[in-house]
């Protein structure tokens, strides 16, 4: 039953995050919202809610270990599984003029994540601190894509919104009325809603049965599970030759995760990071978003330091589970 409510709360949750978007990107257009703020905003937001709405169920269900290993996990699978399985399928070159800047900003929010952790801080300020931080910067990738040439512009949140609209094309289809994205909407939310509560208790009864920490469940089902979406819009992306959106889709990822989520999940759960998150899997979080940096400054990821990428995490996670 546990492994059943796990398997379903996943399906649930990548199909109420796939009718959240179109909802919502319906909505947005039928208000007259213009087609930056929903690639910034909308879309930005609701491919991350998978992984939201599972970290904050597990806070408030007392599994904190869950939703950090979540946030932690999600994002170590984003900079080593998926970035390494892109760069495989096509090698990716970082062209654009401000290349350094999102993986830049992802690294200053992964040090700020081990401060939280070393410090043990956690209160409802600190939630709404790390909000207001993703904020700042989507409103910075605002202006800035109002200053300059759209042709021109590479941001996260823009990749994650290119990303998700090669994989989805009914994602702006005709829309006559508002009941569609309404019901979409409501139904997405739902269905996000029921699928991480299933995930969840799974988790939970899993980490009490195998005899495993909620910890480590949190860090490989639950985190791999929850980011999904982001492998297949990258993948994707790169199967597409558009390599630079595969890279910025998997940048924009762990931003949103660790100021966006962490800051939801401190703010409606205030709390310490947990400390076995420390050295290993935060330290593993700061390395990566430095290698991130590394192979923005030099211009790309070809395949070699792409299967050397998915070799590292495979060695992460056999790690993990011999020492469960």
């Amino acid at each position: 039953m546990a492994i059943a409510f796990l398997l379903g709360g996943l399906i649930l949750l990548v199909v109420g995050g796939e009718l959240l978007v179109r909802g919502a990107v319906g909505l947005a257009e039928k208000a007259g919202v213009s087609a930056l703020v929903i690639g910034l905003v909308i879309v930005g937001f609701g491919t991350s809610m998978p992984e939201l709405v599972t970290s904050v169920e597990a806070a408030m269900a007392g599994s904190p270990a869950i939703a950090w290993g979540n946030i932690v996990g999600s994002n170590i699978a984003n900079s080593l599984l998926i970035l390494g399985a892109a760069a495989m399928v096509a090698p990716i070159a970082i062209n654009a003029a401000n290349r350094l800047r999102d993986p830049a900003v992802a690294l200053a929010a992964s040090i700020l994540l081990l401060l939280l952790a070393m410090t043990a801080i956690g209160s409802v300020l600190v939630g709404v601190l790390l909000l207001g931080g993703l904020i700042a910067y989507i409103a910075w990738c605002y202006v800035e894509e109002r200053r300059v040439e759209p042709a021109t512009v590479h941001n996260a949140p823009y990749d994650r919104s290119q990303a998700l609209e090669m994989t989805d094309t009914g994602l702006h289809e005709e829309s006559t009325g508002w009941t569609k994205p309404l019901l979409l909407t409501v139904v997405g939310l739902a269905v996000l809603i029921g699928g991480g509560r299933l995930l969840v208790t799974g988790a939970i009864d899993l980490a009490l049965l195998a005899g495993l920490t909620e910890t480590l469940i949190g860090l490989t089902i639950v985190a791999v599970g929850t980011s999904l979406p982001e492998l297949v819009t990258s993948v994707i992306a790169a199967r597409k030759g558009e390599v630079e959106v595969a890279f910025g889709n998997v940048v924009g990822s762990n931003i949103y995760n660790i100021l966006g989520i962490g800051g939801a999940t401190m703010l409606l759960a205030p709390g310490s990071i947990p400390a076995n998150l420390l050295p290993l899997d935060i330290g593993l979080v700061l390395v990566s978003a430095l290698v991130i940096l590394a192979l923005a400054f030099i211009r790309g990821v070809t395949r070699l330091p792409g299967l050397a990428l998915l070799l590292a995490y495979f060695a992460y996670l056999g790690f993990l589970v011999l020492n469960a």
